[in-house]
């Protein structure tokens, strides 16, 4: 009988879903546009997006999702059924199969939400996976083997660190920094320092643009020119912003990041963590394009920091790998409906 399948990365900053042998068909920012005066949903994903700081009073448009798990339920089941449909196609009679990433770290309330806001918005099934387990498999590592393998996912909203072996997590880790502590940060060294301010999407293009996680020296430094409101005369302003600015702006955050990997690694049995130093750890996530990122942790840690091939959309195609091979990875899989 055919059933339709699909994983879904309810990530805090994008959601994607992943048909298994289709890939990713969906890659959309996770934010919703709500009409306050009859809490009516007026937009969901990219379109909601673009409203992000251009709404007048009586529209909000905001993520449903803080720190990785549900902050507004009924939201979420929208925006959640909104995915659905747009991957229906000619089996849109079909419900689906639903597989979900969940941070390591969430509680059993926030993991019956996320299963029961998949069951409201028109799953048959819903299964909850713990995204590193994910992330690790969609990085391409082989987990069920008896041998350590250390992922760092680098989300929106979190950053999950864990040792997995034997399809199982031995030791994790979960910080709620991720890319949006990392913007917060830059917007707020740039009004401490230049009386400018930015908004949350100017922030966010300063990072990708021409942030790094290290210092660098003049002839690799870069500039960006960007734009604001000046909090002394209240009128726009451009600037001139540098790469170790932005270096300087966002150190405390990835400290707090190291911190937790190197709480994990401390809490690794010997002959798993003799295996990680082999191998080295594997970044996921968007803060895995994070320019010497992965310099940043080598030098911190002592041990080999890799990016994955595609850190963006790692948990996305392990979720596809787990459905594909649900008896395989049933250990991994945390709760069904």
């Amino acid at each position: 009988m055919f059933t339709r399948k699909l994983g879904i990365d309810l990530g805090t900053a994008n959601v994607l879903v992943h048909i298994p042998r289709k890939g990713i068909v969906v890659n959309e920012p996770s934010v919703v546009a709500v009409s306050i005066d009859d809490n009516r949903i007026l937009a969901i994903g990219t379109a909601a997006k673009e409203m992000i700081g251009k709404t007048p009073d009586s529209i909000r448009a905001y993520r449903p999702l803080r720190d990785g798990v549900i902050a507004d339920y009924r939201v979420t089941e929208a925006m959640l059924r909104y995915f659905f449909e747009k991957t229906s196609g000619v089996f849109g009679f079909i419900k689906p199969e639903v597989m979900i990433s969940v941070p390591a770290g969430i509680t059993s309330t926030e993991r019956r939400a996320v299963i029961q806001a998949a069951m409201s918005a028109g799953a048959k099934n819903a299964f909850v996976v713990k995204e590193p387990v994910l992330a690790a498999l969609g990085a391409g590592i082989s987990i069920n083997e008896p041998s350590g393998n250390m992922i760092v996912d680098i989300g929106g909203g979190t950053s999950e660190v864990a040792i997995i072996s034997l399809g199982g997590i031995v030791s994790w880790a979960s910080v709620r920094i991720g890319g949006d502590k990392l913007d917060q940060a830059i917007a707020y060294y740039i009004k401490k320092k230049y009386n400018l301010a930015i908004g949350d999407r100017t922030a966010e293009d300063i990072k990708k643009t021409i942030g790094k996680a290290i210092a660098v020296d003049d002839d690799e430094e870069e500039q960006m020119e960007i734009r604001g409101r000046d909090l002394v005369s209240g009128l726009p302003k451009n600037i001139l912003i540098t790469s170790n600015e932005v270096a300087y702006a966002i150190a405390d955050e990835l400290s707090e990041i190291i911190k937790a990997i190197k709480t994990v690694l401390q809490d690794t049995p010997p002959e798993l963590a003799a295996d990680i130093m082999d191998k080295g750890m594997v970044i996921s996530g968007g803060g895995a394009l994070l320019q010497h990122i992965d310099q940043l942790i080598s030098q911190q840690t002592g041990v080999p920091a890799i990016i994955a091939d595609e850190p963006l959309f790692c948990v996305a195609k392990g979720t596809g790998i787990a459905l594909d091979n649900l008896e395989l990875y049933k250990r991994s899989v945390m709760a069904k409906k």
